[in-house]
């Protein structure tokens, strides 16, 4: 039986890992993996060489410099230029090396600050971007249009999908660069074991936010990658080909520090800073282009804290701070 080979950069990273756990399962697929040290995706020559050797049939774009507003405000040049040249190098490697088909993994920050709610697929690049992440927005805009590009002029199949807000197993957990919800976790972790009487939450606390389990992400991932192309087009336009993916539902910050203190089993009080910066005031995806293809997701945010929460506790000691 032939095997579909699939290169997936980024395998380490959060979303990377959950697609390698769903892969690794399917019987007929052979998976291309190489880490950072193996392979430098800011290095195209090396790049080039190495999907020319291993001549993957897939390819899945996880692979990128991420964080939260603290790592997006102190390292805006890294944000852009990382993330602009390991897309490119890997989009133009696919292209010369004629894999036909590749999914890029984007991010919603890529929508404008005040996009209405919920935001469809049609509001990019029609306002300004949060400024916290802007550099890293650009980048991932760049990506989409790289993909589209190269399937106007060259008719590839390279797909975009646009997460919402990711958890999950794998996070990053760093104190200073950790996105909300690992952020969050590890904080009130630390809280129940300290006996601390009060939690301090950055921002105001009102602000919504739209969460998905990684597992949901890499499904959803796997489920768009492998649309017959005719599904695929018939549902997307040349220049606006991307697809939101998330859950459709949101939560003010407030609610979420709450369900965090619960699943950590912190009992203090929470405090919220409202001189710390909110970030976008609300962000939700509207998720009916990826319903109509057939696919919705799983996980509830409560029994995804839990799985997070629980993973989190088993791998303390590997976690980098």
């Amino acid at each position: 039986m032939n095997k579909t080979r699939v290169f997936i950069a980024g395998h380490n990273g959060m979303v990377g890992s959950a697609i390698v756990r769903k892969l690794a399962k399917e019987p007929d697929v052979e998976l291309i993996l190489k880490d950072r040290k193996e392979l430098d995706l800011l290095d195209y020559k090396a790049v080039n060489e190495f999907i020319k050797k291993e001549r993957p049939d897939q390819i899945y774009l996880a692979a990128a410099k991420v964080g939260g507003i603290v790592a997006n405000n102190t390292y805006p040049a890294d944000f852009i230029y990382q993330n602009l040249m390991i897309e490119a190098n890997i989009i133009h490697a696919a292209h010369i090396n004629d894999v036909q088909k590749l999914l890029f993994l984007g991010s919603s920050c890529i929508y404008p600050k005040l996009a209405a709610q919920p935001i469809k697929e049609d509001e990019l690049l029609q306002g300004t971007l949060e400024s916290t992440n802007e550099p890293y927005a650009i980048a991932k805009i760049a990506g989409i249009k790289l993909c589209e590009s190269y399937n106007r002029q060259y008719e590839r199949d390279y797909r975009s999908v646009m997460p919402t807000n990711l958890y999950g197993p794998n996070d990053n957990f760093h104190s200073e660069n950790s996105h909300v919800i690992p952020g969050l976790m590890k904080r009130f972790h630390q809280a129940k074991l300290d006996n601390a009487p009060t939690v301090t939450v950055w921002g105001s606390g009102n602000v919504m936010r739209e969460f998905l389990h990684v597992d949901d992400m890499a499904a959803a991932s796997i489920y768009v990658m492998n649309l017959e192309r005719n599904v695929w087009l018939e549902n997307t336009e040349p220049m606006l080909s991307h697809i939101n993916v998330g859950t459709g539902i949101d939560c003010t910050i407030k609610e979420l520090a709450q369900a965090i203190a619960q699943t950590t089993g912190y009992e203090g009080r929470i405090e919220f800073d409202s001189t710390k910066p909110d970030g976008t005031p609300r962000k939700l995806l509207c998720v009916e282009r990826l319903s109509k293809l057939g696919w919705n997701y799983q996980t509830e945010l409560q029994n995804g804290l839990q799985d997070t929460y629980a993973w989190f506790k088993a791998n303390q000691k590997s976690i980098r701070d």
